[in-house]
């Protein structure tokens, strides 16, 4: 599961040809759009990531709502890796007059599961990839695995590819949550994905879920111990939530099968923080856990509002130039994605972010981190001036919600119970 931060996406341009249409638009003429002088002033641009966008699986999840695709092997019909991975460097090659000049900080390759391509596409990809962008020494390279398309030695192909950190999608190693969830992996195959991750790769992620249909206090405090008795030198955790369009929206487990109610997810929540830390994984994020030095520098970025671009079927890119923040999203059919890609128009919306949005599209990745926000990363991101959050922090510390500390801003240890709440409070006043 990526972990990649919800922003809300305010009404988009089309600039590609929307999903009914073809028409593209000359690329030139959009970036000369970006350079134009406007009401914001940013002195730098913040640290740039790539996440690049598999969308294959090899079932559809009743809770997902990513832009994710069912390949069946079994059905007929091969992955189209060596299509894909050329839309992909058409892709990379359009966008790169969109980012000239910028390092590259981390890269994620996520999806969908990415773990169906093989090694050998993972090390094409990762080759076209250093061949036109210039990545920093030491750049993170994270792929997303699934125990269900694991194999003895995979995971070590993909560490020769040049991947340095993997993202293992376990959420439960309970046999009957795991077949409530639609996972195509059982226990067995978990742990087995997990002892071939530690094995091979200096830093990896374990993904675990609770608050799962007929979850109770004990089976989530089992699975726990059971994913820390890997030592994972990181821990992503999150809580099993309906969203729209997804199976579950549709048909919700009920029943001995329903979610557990708010008040034992907040008894999960609050093991699984404990524990976890007792372990010796601190808590920088609200659904993150690492050791030292095994924090995830890719999501990071996302939460302290740097920049990102997106390649791939259905990818959402955050792109910022002096005068403007912007947002990019590419077409998410794959077949038409590919389609457009390769034509170098892979680009099918675009928005600028307006100045009374920022504030609320800032917070709402800073908050997440423990550590709060140093203020003059909010204007250096930005291009406002402090006075434009001023009465929402004054409002949350009154609240007891927010501290200050220096330069700093972070949650109380209730404001980080009510982050949602927090957050609101830097929405812009409704026209």
């Amino acid at each position: 599961m990526a972990d990649i931060p919800i922003t809300p996406i305010a009404a988009t341009t089309p600039v590609a040809g929307d999903e009914s249409g073809t028409t593209p638009i000359d690329l030139q003429q959009l970036l000369s759009r970006y350079l134009r002088p406007g009401t914001l002033s940013l002195a730098a641009m913040p640290p740039l990531s790539l996440y690049v966008h598999l969308p294959w699986c090899l079932k559809k999840c009743p809770y997902c709502d990513f832009n994710s695709h069912e390949h069946r092997p079994m059905a007929g019909g091969e992955l189209p890796e060596t299509r894909y991975l050329d839309a992909l460097r058409c892709d990379l090659e359009a966008a790169l007059p969109f980012i000239w000049g910028r390092r590259v900080h981390s890269v994620f390759i996520g999806g969908g599961t990415p773990s169906l391509f093989s090694p050998a596409a993972i090390e094409q990809l990762l080759g076209d990839i250093r061949a036109l962008l210039p990545l920093e020494p030491g750049c993170e390279i994270t792929l997303e695995a699934n125990p269900g398309t694991f194999e003895r030695d995979r995971f070590r192909g993909y560490r020769a590819a040049g991947v340095t950190r993997l993202s293992v999608g376990v959420q439960s190693f309970d046999d009957a949550k795991l077949a409530a969830l639609g996972r195509v992996h059982d226990a067995a195959q978990a742990r087995a994905a997990l002892a071939e991750a530690s094995e091979a790769f200096d830093t990896f992620n374990l993904d675990l879920m609770y608050a799962l249909p007929g979850q109770t206090l004990a089976e989530l405090q089992r699975d726990l111990a059971t994913a820390l008795s890997f030592s994972p030198p990181h821990l992503s955790i999150y809580h099993l939530t309906v969203e729209p369009n997804t199976l579950f929206a549709k048909h919700p487990p009920s029943g001995a099968q329903s979610l557990p109610d708010e008040d034992i997810a907040f008894d999960m929540l609050d093991h699984l923080a404990q524990a976890t830390e007792a372990a010796g994984l601190a808590r920088y994020e609200v659904s993150a856990f690492a050791r030292p030095g095994h924090a995830c520098a890719h999501n990071l970025n996302y939460w302290q509002f740097g920049d990102y671009l997106g390649i791939g079927a259905g990818a959402h890119s955050k792109l910022s130039y002096p005068h403007r923040v912007v947002r990019q999203v590419r077409f998410r059919d794959p077949s038409r994605y590919m389609q457009h890609a390769l034509g170098g128009h892979a680009v099918a919306q675009q928005e600028e972010v307006s100045r009374k949005q920022l504030p609320f599209e800032f917070m709402l990745n800073g908050l997440r981190l423990k550590d709060g926000i140093e203020l003059a990363r909010y204007t250096e991101r930005t291009g406002l001036p402090l006075s434009s959050i001023h009465p929402p922090i004054d409002e949350a510390v009154r609240r007891g919600w927010l501290q200050r500390d220096g330069g700093w801003i972070r949650p109380t240890v209730r404001g980080y119970d009510l982050l949602n709440d927090v957050v609101e409070l830097f929405l812009p006043a409704s026209d």
